[in-house]
């Protein structure tokens, strides 16, 4: 017998129902309903677990009404969490509203991001006190932000638009775990992020992201402990990165940035409060100094995989050392506990530092891959559980009802592989494919006489500058050339610099956004990415006719915590490529390709310049993994459908 939830669902989605009757040009799709559905059996009955949900939906599915609906009619408490943060900003500004309104519903929703996206007051009053040892551009921002401060009620840093979001004010003043004197503080009552946790509380739909829920969830380091409710129903958009960011989480990672920040904020108390404790300041700067020398020591290595860097005895020993300054800086702090509340914060952060940066050197854990991953200043020392499954199971097995959700879930028609990296055991799969006409909509080509992507040589070069160049012309511009690779990406680049009449938009060069913004505005630009461009991105219509594809997103060899886990496949007899390099690819290329069609009236052509999915065994679970659009191997088909696209 259907429920009543089931019922209510189905409804907002029929002819003359509220989506029909006020959004333009909207048509009842068969695959949307059915999810919608899925989504409200599992909402349905009273609290408690269910089965988990695992729901693949293609391209133009419309995944977002297909879950927000019954969510919004079960009065259920729902987290919902993304993968970034222009989706979870689309959800609460534009679809929650939109709906709320179609289905007449009152439903209280929250929006919330990690603290650093929060505005502290104590911060910005610190450095408007300090404002004289500013520069005038910083001074300006800073004044800008204490107007826009007055007037705000929430605080969101992303909603300041008189400051440039690449001020160095804005990082200045951001909420901070690092920073924050929790009820000590004179802006307690006020402070933005604590009442930004207080909504989510209160709210039935909560709007978060997938790092902010993990944190709450794994660390619940948060400085004003919990932050999300235990609701009763979690539903994850973008599912497909939630193992890697699982990762970050249940290990662990020390910023040597935030260590030396301690360091000069100790360097402070010195200054304003302790004058007469100048061994505070000897040692802070001695041990910001010997941080640095072991930073540049560690980066002139060039290797970032930590055990074979400690077999260097030099390093080993300068790693003890190290730690010893650290130590001696420790027992002078704890000598003048009490003094200062500030050094009193300074000294449990530094504490806590200092446990973790000696577990790091030490290096006792086998079932994590240590690395060091540097940055523009200091490095990040990272830990990294080699299998999160275990985690994750303990996790998705609290008392809620779980939904995983993304249009690039199943390799090789499975969603097998989903389920076994998060430790998803008896959970409902189910695969809806998308609606749109692929075999008209899209042709995939995999040029002939590619050669050997694997050697990178001159030959291959060319040919895939010549693809590239075809393409180019043939689409008017329009077009996305996504590489695996930075080197790959700038030598390309370099290449097509005065050899093309189309205006080249190149990763780098410009912000994420800022490139999309011109490609568009452009109408026929040429935009050269890697990693970040792969997904995330939505330019529909005739703007973006041709994905260009350099080669099959394999994870590199040398990565070190693809290395460990596939040490640890083997020593099960398992094959890592099977098991681990090829499904991660195929769901990084299922990315790539998922720019191409974004509508069902778009147009365009996908070209792979790596014929190993053609002429090698595995190449078939990609194909079979990808949307069935048309394929050729010849080129000129390809450019002559691109020619007709106007």
């Amino acid at each position: 017998m259907r429920n009543r939830l089931v019922s209510e669902t189905a409804l907002a989605f029929a002819p003359g129902g509220p989506l029909a009757s006020n959004i333009r040009g909207f048509k009842p799709r068969e695959q949307q309903l059915e999810m919608a559905r899925e989504v409200a059996q599992l909402l349905h009955g009273s609290s408690g677990a269910a089965v988990p949900l695992v729901l693949e939906a293609g391209t133009g599915v419309g995944k977002t009404f297909g879950y927000l609906i019954p969510a919004l009619l079960s009065g259920k408490q729902v987290i919902i969490s993304t993968g970034s943060k222009n989706l979870q900003e689309q959800l609460f500004y534009k679809d929650l509203p939109a709906l709320l309104q179609m289905l007449d519903l009152q439903v209280r929703v929250a929006l919330l991001k990690g603290r650093n996206n929060y505005l502290c007051q104590l911060l910005l009053e610190q450095q408007l006190d300090g404002a004289q040892s500013r520069s005038p551009e910083v001074l300006d921002d800073l004044l800008r932000i204490n107007q826009w401060a007055a007037a705000s009620t929430d605080g969101d840093l992303g909603t300041l638009a008189t400051v440039s979001e690449q001020s160095p004010a804005l990082a200045l003043v951001a909420s901070s775990k690092e920073r924050c004197t929790g009820k000590r503080c004179a802006f307690y009552d006020s402070c933005f992020t604590r009442k930004a946790r207080q909504k989510s509380l209160e709210a039935r739909i909560i709007v978060v992201n997938h790092h902010l829920f993990f944190a709450d969830r794994i660390l619940k380091d948060t400085g004003f402990a919990e932050l999300l409710p235990n609701a009763d129903a979690v539903i994850f958009d973008e599912a497909h990165l939630l193992a890697d960011i699982a990762v970050t989480y249940f290990g662990r990672q020390l910023s040597l940035a935030a260590m030396q920040r301690v360091l000069e904020r100790v360097e402070a108390v010195y200054q304003q409060e302790l004058r007469d404790t100048s061994q505070l300041s000897d040692l802070a700067r001695r041990c910001g100094s010997r941080l640095a020398d072991w930073a540049q020591m560690t980066q002139a290595s060039g290797q970032s995989d930590w055990r074979p860097l400690l077999a260097d005895k030099e390093l080993a020993r300068q790693c003890w050392q190290l730690l010893e300054e650290f130590r001696a800086l420790e027992r002078v702090m704890l000598a003048n506990i009490g003094r200062s509340d500030e050094l009193d914060d300074c000294l449990e952060k530094w504490l806590d530092y200092c446990v973790q940066l000696e577990q790091f050197f030490n290096c006792e854990d086998q079932s994590a891959a240590y690395s060091i991953e540097q940055g523009s200043r200091l490095p990040t020392l990272r830990m990294a559980p080699i299998d999160v499954a275990k985690a994750c199971q303990a996790l998705f097995e609290v008392q809620t009802r779980w939904l995983f959700t993304s249009a690039t879930l199943q390799v090789n028609r499975s969603l097998n592989h989903f389920c076994r990296t998060l430790g998803l055991k008896g959970a409902r799969e189910l695969i809806l494919d998308s609606p749109f006409d692929y075999r008209r909509q899209a042709i995939l080509c995999v040029p002939r006489e590619l050669g050997d992507v694997r050697s990178e040589g001159d030959y291959q070069f060319r040919r895939l500058l010549e693809v590239c160049e075809q393409a180019i012309n043939a689409a008017k511009g329009r077009t996305f050339i996504l590489f695996t690779s930075h080197r790959m990406l700038q030598r390309v680049a370099q290449a097509l610099h005065g050899r093309s009449r189309y205006p080249l938009l190149v990763q780098g060069s410009a912000g994420k956004q800022t490139l999309l913004k011109k490609f568009r505005q452009l109408g026929n630009a040429v935009l050269l990415g890697t990693g970040s461009f792969w997904e995330g991105v939505d330019v529909r219509g005739k703007l973006l006719s041709c994905v260009i594809i350099d080669k099959l997103p394999f994870v590199s060899p040398d990565d070190n915590l693809y290395r460990a886990r596939a040490a640890e496949i083997s020593k099960r007899q398992g094959d890592p490529f099977m098991e681990l390099a090829l499904p991660q690819a195929v769901i990084a290329l299922k990315q790539g390709v998922g720019r191409l069609i974004r509508d069902e009236s778009d147009r365009g052509v996908l070209i792979l310049c790596d014929n190993r999915i053609v002429n090698r065994s595995y190449g078939q679970a990609f194909l079979n993994s990808l949307p069935p659009m048309y394929r050729t191997r010849d080129l000129q088909s390809a450019l002559s459908f691109l020619e007709r696209i106007d």
